[in-house]
C-alpha cells in the first residue's frame, strides 16, 4: 500500500496550483486524509485534513485560499491551491490512514513530497 502524490510546480505569486494523491494497493478502505507541508529551515505544518465523511479542516494560514476535496471511488486527496503566495513554497506531503485489505491493520502512511514554489 503506498501514496503517490502529483501536481507540484513552479507557479507565480497569485495562481493557482492543484496537488492529486491517489492510494494504491490492497486496500479495504481509506478514512482521514490529508496535506502537510515543510518549508525551508521551518517544522512540518496542516495544511489541510478531510475525514471519510468529506469533514474539512484547514490551518490557520488557509484563510481560504485551499480547498481539500476527495473521491472514495479512487481513494484520491486533491488541493485545489488558489492566490499562492511567496510564503506558500514548501514540500507538500500528503497523509492518509489507509486500512489493508489483507492484514485489517490500520497504517498511517505518508506519499513522497511534492514541490510547490511560488515567484513573486
Amino acid at each position: 500500500v503506498q501514496l503517490q502524490a502529483s501536481g507540484g510546480g513552479l507557479v507565480q505569486a497569485g495562481g493557482s496550483l492543484r496537488l492529486s494523491c491517489t492510494a494504491s494497493g490492497t486496500i479495504l478502505s481509506v478514512d482521514d486524509m490529508g496535506w502537510y507541508r515543510r518549508a525551508p529551515g521551518k517544522e512540518r505544518e496542516l495544511v489541510a485534513r478531510i475525514t471519510r465523511d468529506e469533514v474539512e479542516n484547514y490551518g490557520s494560514f488557509v484563510k481560504g485560499r485551499f480547498t481539500i476535496s476527495r473521491d472514495n471511488a479512487h481513494n484520491t486527496v486533491y488541493l485545489q491551491m488558489n492566490s499562492l503566495k511567496r510564503e506558500d513554497t514548501a514540500d507538500y506531503y500528503c497523509n492518509a490512514l489507509v486500512i489493508s485489505r489483507t492484514t485489517m491493520d490500520v497504517r498511517d502512511l505518508w506519499g513522497q513530497g511534492t514541490l510547490v514554489t511560488v515567484s513573486s
